[in-house]
């Protein structure tokens, strides 16, 4: 789950992380009356939405006068903002931050991850702020600098001084950069978050450290634990079919391709799509209904994949363990009849109760091409998808 900028820095100030003073708005008069409030001559009109590379496509503006904060705001309001990380069609900003400006010394990115591979949480700094992390390890590798932080000992002051001191920060404002990184480090434990980073962190001409942006994801298994993170999602900003997918336990991602992917597993699903794609074809979805799926629950997900417009046919890949084949076929069959499915319906069973799901897929009197392995499966449902 994502949040806005606003909101990362709203529970970062929970911890002790020093930001700039800012309020969210939603309309224009609210826009002015902030900077009214903020007071000064600078300030920062932001659009809020969940995605990075929001300065290159316009939506950060720079306002010297209440004036310039209004029209930047009426000008921001509303645009659909296109960035490397939304596709082309953009996404359309509903909310604003406005903030007071700051003089900027020096730009730092900070951010932290869990290494699973390691089994801790891994803090990634580099001297090189404002920029995507990945571009930097791909030009300057050598100005990344990482830390696997125990858990019993958590991020302790001498890693904080030593990473510090290697990104750049003079000794002077160490202490302020404990504040920072420790009290990211606090938030990002104790909130569940798969992802947490300050990017640009910056040094500002009084010596001073403070978080300039802020982004955070919680990993969504643990949401039940968190209420308060619950209440912050922004459903404007979510997919409308992964909206009601969350309502049936289904996990569903929509993709660009015309063939829909109805799969148990997110490891069968993932390598469902790669097979997809291996003979020729584009999915539609990623789309997981679990271990114990119901007939509700797949005719659930036979909808949500037919509200693509580009749907040309559909693969059900199933293999049974928890999940019952004969279970799963009387679910496609009551799905398919429900929807009245007008695609090619392609579907592979294995497992559990195996001959018994392919009979009730036989006797259903649908014209649904059954597959022996997923290879075979794969090239019937592309070869269905082209038509042929």
């Amino acid at each position: 789950m994502k949040i806005h900028e606003y909101q990362a820095k709203e529970l970062l100030r929970q911890y002790g992380v020093p930001t700039p003073r800012g309020v969210a708005c939603f309309n224009v008069g609210e826009a002015e009356s902030a900077a009214r409030e903020l007071g000064g001559a600078l300030w920062v009109v932001k659009a809020q939405i969940h995605a990075g590379g929001r300065g290159k496509g316009g939506g950060v503006k720079v306002a010297r006068s209440l004036q310039e904060v209004g029209e930047h705001a009426a000008k921001i309001l509303g645009m659909q903002l296109v960035t490397h990380q939304t596709g082309h069609e953009g996404q359309m900003v509903r909310r604003l931050l406005v903030e007071e400006g700051a003089q900027i010394v020096k730009e730092f990115y900070i951010g932290m991850v869990i290494d699973r591979s390691k089994q801790r949480v891994v803090l990634i700094a580099s001297s090189e702020g404002g920029m995507e992390i990945e571009a930097v390890a791909a030009r300057s590798p050598e100005k990344i600098h990482k830390i696997w932080i125990d858990p019993v000992a958590g991020l302790t002051d001498a890693e904080v001084d030593a990473v510090s001191r290697q990104i750049g920060i003079p000794d002077v404002s160490l202490i302020q950069a404990r504040a920072c990184l420790q009290g990211l480090y606090r938030c990002f434990v104790e909130k569940d978050a798969m992802l947490a980073e300050i990017n640009p962190l910056v040094l500002t001409a009084d010596q001073r450290v403070i978080a300039l942006d802020a982004k955070i994801n919680f990993d969504s298994n643990a949401l039940y634990r968190h209420p308060e993170i619950v209440a912050l999602r922004d459903l404007d900003e979510e997919d409308p079919a992964e909206i009601e997918a969350s309502k049936f336990d289904l996990s569903y991602i929509s993709l660009d391709g015309n063939i829909g992917c109805l799969v148990n597993g997110a490891g069968l699903a993932m390598a469902t799509m790669d097979i997809i794609k291996l003979y020729g074809g584009m999915p539609a979805n990623f789309l997981d209904v679990g271990g114990g799926a119901s007939k509700e629950k797949v005719t659930e997900a036979f909808k949500l994949m037919l509200k693509n417009p580009n749907l040309r046919a559909i693969l059900v890949n199933i293999f049974g363990g928890i999940m019952k084949c004969d279970v799963i076929a009387e679910g496609v069959v009551a799905a398919a009849r429900e929807v009245h499915l007008k695609v090619p319906l392609v579907v592979r069973l294995e497992g559990t109760n195996v001959d018994l799901g392919k009979k009730i897929l036989a006797e259903s009197g649908l014209p649904i091409i059954s597959a022996s392995d997923m290879a075979d499966a794969a090239q019937k449902v592309v070869a269905s998808a082209k038509g042929k």
